[in-house]
Protein backbone atom coordinates (compact mmCIF):
# COMPACT_ATOMS: atom_id res chain seq x y z
CA UNK A 1 0.00 0.00 0.00
CA UNK A 2 1.54 3.15 -0.79
CA UNK A 3 2.42 5.32 1.70
CA UNK A 4 -0.23 8.74 1.79
CA UNK A 5 0.09 11.74 -0.08
CA UNK A 6 0.08 15.46 1.19
CA UNK A 7 -2.29 17.78 -0.91
CA UNK A 8 -0.31 19.86 -2.82
CA UNK A 9 -1.87 23.04 -0.71
CA UNK A 10 -0.34 21.73 2.39
CA UNK A 11 2.83 24.26 3.62
CA UNK A 12 5.83 22.13 3.79
CA UNK A 13 6.47 21.67 8.02
CA UNK A 14 7.75 24.41 9.73
CA UNK A 15 6.51 27.19 7.24
CA UNK A 16 4.00 30.09 8.22
CA UNK A 17 1.29 31.05 5.94
CA UNK A 18 2.54 34.19 4.87
CA UNK A 19 -1.05 35.67 4.22
CA UNK A 20 -1.97 34.78 8.21
CA UNK A 21 0.95 37.39 9.28
CA UNK A 22 0.35 41.01 10.47
CA UNK A 23 1.51 43.74 8.39
CA UNK A 24 3.98 44.80 10.65
CA UNK A 25 5.22 41.04 10.77
CA UNK A 26 5.71 41.11 7.02
CA UNK A 27 7.27 44.82 7.22
CA UNK A 28 9.78 43.16 9.80
CA UNK A 29 10.32 39.76 8.49
CA UNK A 30 10.87 41.94 4.11
CA UNK A 31 13.47 44.27 6.58
CA UNK A 32 15.52 41.54 7.74
CA UNK A 33 15.22 39.73 3.98
CA UNK A 34 16.66 42.95 2.97
CA UNK A 35 19.71 43.35 5.64
CA UNK A 36 20.56 39.31 4.66
CA UNK A 37 20.42 40.47 0.88
CA UNK A 38 23.09 43.14 1.11
CA UNK A 39 24.81 41.03 3.15
CA UNK A 40 24.92 38.19 1.11
CA UNK A 41 25.61 40.35 -1.92
CA UNK A 42 28.63 42.22 -0.28
CA UNK A 43 30.20 38.84 0.78
CA UNK A 44 29.24 37.55 -2.90
CA UNK A 45 31.36 40.21 -3.95
CA UNK A 46 34.03 39.88 -1.83
CA UNK A 47 34.52 36.09 -2.69
CA UNK A 48 35.07 37.48 -6.52
CA UNK A 49 37.40 39.66 -5.35
CA UNK A 50 39.42 37.29 -3.92
CA UNK A 51 38.80 34.50 -6.78
CA UNK A 52 40.22 37.23 -8.78
CA UNK A 53 43.57 37.88 -6.48
CA UNK A 54 43.85 34.44 -6.78
CA UNK A 55 43.75 34.50 -10.87
CA UNK A 56 45.88 37.08 -10.45
CA UNK A 57 48.61 35.42 -8.37
CA UNK A 58 48.24 32.29 -10.94
CA UNK A 59 49.08 34.44 -14.25
CA UNK A 60 51.91 36.31 -12.25
CA UNK A 61 53.12 32.75 -11.27
CA UNK A 62 53.05 31.62 -15.07
CA UNK A 63 54.29 35.16 -16.79
CA UNK A 64 56.60 35.88 -14.22
CA UNK A 65 58.77 32.95 -13.41
CA UNK A 66 57.38 29.83 -15.78
CA UNK A 67 57.38 32.56 -18.40
CA UNK A 68 61.05 33.76 -17.67
CA UNK A 69 62.15 30.09 -17.50
CA UNK A 70 60.84 29.54 -21.05
CA UNK A 71 62.48 32.75 -22.79
CA UNK A 72 65.49 31.19 -21.71
CA UNK A 73 66.64 34.35 -20.13
CA UNK A 74 69.19 34.47 -17.40
CA UNK A 75 68.86 33.46 -13.71
CA UNK A 76 68.41 37.20 -12.36
CA UNK A 77 65.31 38.44 -14.50
CA UNK A 78 63.81 41.84 -13.79
CA UNK A 79 60.50 41.92 -12.64
CA UNK A 80 57.71 44.23 -11.81
CA UNK A 81 56.71 43.30 -8.05
CA UNK A 82 53.12 44.75 -7.09
CA UNK A 83 52.87 46.34 -3.83
CA UNK A 84 49.52 47.31 -4.43
CA UNK A 85 46.86 47.07 -7.11
CA UNK A 86 48.36 50.08 -9.33
CA UNK A 87 51.68 50.65 -7.81
CA UNK A 88 54.67 48.07 -8.84
CA UNK A 89 58.44 48.95 -8.41
CA UNK A 90 61.34 46.88 -9.71
CA UNK A 91 62.64 43.99 -8.83
CA UNK A 92 64.79 40.78 -9.83
CA UNK A 93 64.15 37.72 -9.43
CA UNK A 94 66.49 35.67 -7.20
CA UNK A 95 65.25 31.96 -7.46
CA UNK A 96 63.08 30.95 -10.30
CA UNK A 97 62.90 27.48 -8.42
CA UNK A 98 60.76 28.49 -5.46
CA UNK A 99 58.15 31.16 -4.70
CA UNK A 100 56.58 32.27 -1.63
CA UNK A 101 52.55 31.69 -1.37
CA UNK A 102 50.52 33.70 1.12
CA UNK A 103 48.37 30.83 2.75
CA UNK A 104 46.61 33.33 4.84
CA UNK A 105 46.69 35.39 8.13
CA UNK A 106 50.10 36.94 7.25
CA UNK A 107 52.02 33.15 6.88
CA UNK A 108 53.94 33.04 3.68
CA UNK A 109 55.34 29.08 2.71
CA UNK A 110 57.89 28.65 -0.32
CA UNK A 111 56.86 26.48 -2.87
CA UNK A 112 58.01 25.62 -6.35
CA UNK A 113 55.89 27.69 -9.46
CA UNK A 114 54.03 24.37 -9.87
CA UNK A 115 52.62 23.58 -6.16
CA UNK A 116 51.80 27.70 -5.95
CA UNK A 117 49.97 27.32 -9.15
CA UNK A 118 47.81 24.26 -7.86
CA UNK A 119 47.33 26.04 -4.21
CA UNK A 120 46.26 29.04 -6.40
CA UNK A 121 43.30 26.90 -8.49
CA UNK A 122 42.45 24.68 -5.77
CA UNK A 123 41.32 27.79 -4.05
CA UNK A 124 39.80 29.33 -7.10
CA UNK A 125 38.17 26.17 -7.49
CA UNK A 126 36.48 26.34 -4.04
CA UNK A 127 35.70 29.17 -4.18
CA UNK A 128 33.73 28.60 -7.35
CA UNK A 129 31.61 26.08 -5.25
CA UNK A 130 30.95 28.84 -2.61
CA UNK A 131 30.10 31.13 -4.95
CA UNK A 132 27.22 28.91 -6.60
CA UNK A 133 25.92 27.95 -3.43
CA UNK A 134 26.26 31.77 -1.86
CA UNK A 135 24.32 32.43 -5.61
CA UNK A 136 21.51 29.96 -4.88
CA UNK A 137 20.73 31.30 -1.13
CA UNK A 138 20.25 34.52 -2.80
CA UNK A 139 17.85 33.73 -5.48
CA UNK A 140 15.75 31.82 -2.42
CA UNK A 141 16.01 34.80 -0.51
CA UNK A 142 15.02 36.92 -2.93
CA UNK A 143 12.15 35.10 -4.02
CA UNK A 144 10.98 34.85 -0.50
CA UNK A 145 11.50 38.93 -0.26
CA UNK A 146 9.10 39.16 -3.41
CA UNK A 147 6.50 36.99 -1.59
CA UNK A 148 6.69 38.48 1.81
CA UNK A 149 6.36 41.93 -0.91
CA UNK A 150 3.34 40.74 -2.67
CA UNK A 151 1.49 39.55 0.69
CA UNK A 152 2.34 42.83 2.47
CA UNK A 153 0.78 45.14 -1.09
CA UNK A 154 -2.42 42.75 -0.49
CA UNK A 155 -2.94 43.17 3.05
CA UNK A 156 -2.18 47.22 2.47
CA UNK A 157 -4.63 47.05 0.06
CA UNK A 158 -7.69 44.80 1.59
CA UNK A 159 -7.03 46.88 4.87
CA UNK A 160 -7.34 50.05 2.74
CA UNK A 161 -10.54 48.89 0.73
CA UNK A 162 -12.10 48.00 4.14
CA UNK A 163 -11.07 50.85 5.75
CA UNK A 164 -12.53 53.18 2.63
CA UNK A 165 -16.18 50.76 2.65
CA UNK A 166 -16.44 51.40 6.56
CA UNK A 167 -15.89 55.26 6.26
CA UNK A 168 -18.23 55.33 2.85
CA UNK A 169 -20.88 53.39 5.44
CA UNK A 170 -20.64 55.52 8.11
CA UNK A 171 -20.86 58.33 6.14
CA UNK A 172 -23.89 57.91 3.91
Amino acid sequence: MPPPSTPASDPPPGSVNVNSLSVPQLRALQTRLSSELEHLTSSHAKLRAAQSKFRDCVRSINEGVVGSEKKGTSGKDDILVPLTSSLYVKGKLADREKVLVDVGTGFYVEKTAQKATEFYEDKIKGLESNLTELEKIVQTKSSQQRLFEDALRQKLLSEGATSSAAAAAGGG
